[in-house]
This record gives structure tokens, C-alpha cells and sequence, in this order.
């Protein structure tokens, strides 16, 4: 009771949305689980990909130093399509953005190539709402490797499927960007995904073909993969819970400086809207600091943030205590 009080207290309610709270409800079926369904296809892929991104780490000493700053810039590039995109607008709807802003964090989005920005959003609002339970995408009481990238080398359990169905999608589908991209979605990731960051370095100057495509494409592609699967992972099992420590999530410093700044992971489930997935401003956060920019700069308004006081009370009344270490 007390745990859906709070919940109710720091919804952020303003966003015309609550389908990113976590719903005391659900209940989890009784009886066997569905059986295990591997998609072969995804684990054939997967391994090739990784595989391929071992390659490009042997070439590095190969690559011109150009190459590998146009490599970090396509990693930021792409992870702000997810971090500032599809989570914090799309997904949480914690800030609003222009149209250019969106466009341009479509395309980005495409360069992360982690399914398109509706079906990103969805399964995260059912994460969000039905966290560690079946009808969580990626739950964590599954373990690490099946929070980490092993929920995508099998089917969905029917629940996540079900309660996905049920959730309110109407302001993605009204959003004439999102279901631009998901329609030209698979030719959006060919272009911006692999061709793009293949063929800058090639073109412009001179890098080989292949240190091209196995470094800014193949390398870059796994490694932005990995720092957002680890939210997934290890921000639900390793850290603090200074904001609640009833729910799995916590606060990996880790997982925040690799992923752009979305590790305060307790803070983000206990308050969901905040456009900043953090009490700290700018400290380890450059999604935030993008956001930032992003309103000085006209392109984006209407940030939503916690009050302190409300993170105060919430530290004291569901915290672990560890804020005053």
C-alpha cells in the first residue's frame, strides 16, 4: 500500500500518461511457464555480430586516428537516438521536442538499430510497468545474460505480448515522425546503421574499406548494444537504492558513464518522468546535458523534474539509507 501511495504521489501526472508505473495489480499466472522458444535466427546474428566486433577491436592499431574519433561520434550519435530519443521523449514523454529535434533523433535512432522508435517505446512502457515480472520484456529475476541480450534470442512470453496490446500507444501513433520511421525502418538502418558510418571514412579520407566497416559500423553498433543492454542487466543488479529499495533497480555508476547517463537506474523507476533520469544535473549525464542544449538552443522546452523535496521525502520514507553515506 505504501509503495502504490508513493507511486501515485510522484507519477509526474502533467505527461497526459502512466503507462511507466509500476502497476501493483498484476498478478503472474499460476502453473508451468511456456516453454522456452529459441529464434535461432537472432542467435545465428547476434554471434556473427559480436564476432565481427571482436575483429574490428584487432584492427584499431590499423585505423587512422580520424576513423576512430568518427567511430565515438557515431556511438554518440546513435546512443542519444536511444537515451534522448526513443527513452526520454518517446517512451516517457519527459521533455518535448521540435520537429527538427525529433527528425533528427529518428535518424539517429536508426543508427542504433534496437528496433524502431514505437516498438522500442512500447516494450519499454511494459518494462516500466510490469518490471521483473513475465510480462516484463527483459526481467531480471530471469537472470544476468537473460536481462542482458538473452530475452532477444527467444520468443516473448505470451504476457509480455499481452499486456503490450493493452497499453496506450495513441500519442506515438499521432506522432507523424514515429510512424515514418517505422514504416522505411529496415531502409533506414541499412543507411544509417551500416552504410553511413562506412562510408564517411572511406570516402572522405581514404580509410580502408574494411577498417571502415568493421570499426564506425560493426564496432560501434555492438558496443552501443552492450551499454544499453546493461541497463537492462547490471543497473538491476548491482548498486545502491537510495530512492527505493523495494524495486530491483539501482544506481551503477558503471552502467550511467557507458550508456550516456542512464545508470541512476533507482532513481529512473522511482521517478519515471524526469526528463533528466537523475537528481544530479549534468554529473556523468550528457543526455542531459544534450537536453539542455537542446532548449537554450530553441529545439526543445518543457522539461519535466522532480522537486528536491520530493526526492528528500522519498530517500527518507522507501531509501536503503545509502544517501547519507
Amino acid at each position: 500500500m505504501e509503495k502504490a501511495l508513493s507511486n501515485q504521489e510522484d507519477l509526474g501526472g502533467d505527461r497526459g500518461m502512466t503507462d511507466d508505473i509500476f502497476d501493483e495489480s498484476y498478478c503472474e499466472k499460476e502453473g508451468p511457464k511456456p516453454a522456452r522458444r529459441y529464434v535461432w535466427r537472432n542467435i545465428v546474428l547476434m554471434s556473427l555480430l559480436h564476432l565481427g566486433a571482436l575483429y574490428g577491436l584487432w584492427l584499431i592499431p590499423a585505423a587512422k586516428p580520424v576513423t576512430l574519433v568518427w567511430g565515438f561520434l557515431c556511438f554518440l550519435l546513435s546512443a542519444l537516438g536511444i537515451t534522448a530519443g526513443a527513452h526520454r521523449i518517446w517512451s516517457h514523454r519527459s521533455y518535448k521536442a521540435s520537429l527538427p529535434l525529433r527528425i533528427f533523433l529518428a535518424i539517429a535512432n536508426s543508427m542504433a538499430f534496437q528496433n524502431d522508435i514505437y516498438e522500442w517505446a512500447r516494450d519499454h512502457r511494459v518494462h516500466h510497468k510490469f518490471s521483473e515480472t513475465d510480462a516484463d520484456p527483459h526481467n531480471a529475476t530471469r537472470g544476468f545474460f537473460f536481462s542482458h541480450v538473452g530475452w532477444l534470442l527467444v520468443r516473448k512470453h505470451p504476457d509480455v505480448i499481452e499486456k503490450g496490446q493493452k497499453l496506450d500507444m495513441a500519442d506515438l501513433k499521432a506522432d507523424k515522425v514515429v510512424m515514418f520511421q517505422r514504416r522505411f525502418y529496415k531502409l533506414s538502418v541499412v543507411a544509417m546503421c551500416f552504410l553511413f558510418p562506412t562510408l564517411v571514412p572511406w570516402c572522405f579520407w581514404g580509410e580502408s574499406l574494411r577498417n571502415s566497416f568493421f570499426l564506425p559500423a560493426i564496432l560501434r553498433y555492438v558496443l552501443v548494444l552492450n551499454a544499453t543492454w546493461l541497463v537492462n542487466s547490471a543497473a538491476h543488479m548491482f548498486g545502491n537504492r537510495p530512492y527505493d529499495r523495494n524495486i530491483n533497480p539501482r544506481e551503477n555508476r558503471l552502467v550511467t558513464f557507458g550508456a550516456l547517463g542512464e545508470g541512476f537506474h533507482n532513481y529512473h523507476h522511482t521517478f519515471p518522468y524526469d526528463y533528466s533520469t537523475s537528481e544530479f544535473g549534468w554529473h556523468y549525464n550528457f543526455t542531459t546535458a544534450f537536453i539542455d542544449l537542446m532548449c537554450l538552443l530553441g529545439l526543445a522546452s518543457d522539461r519535466k523534474k522532480v522537486s528536491k523535496e520530493t526526492i528528500l521525502a522519498r530517500k527518507i520514507r522507501t531509501g536503503d539509507g545509502s544517501h547519507n553515506g
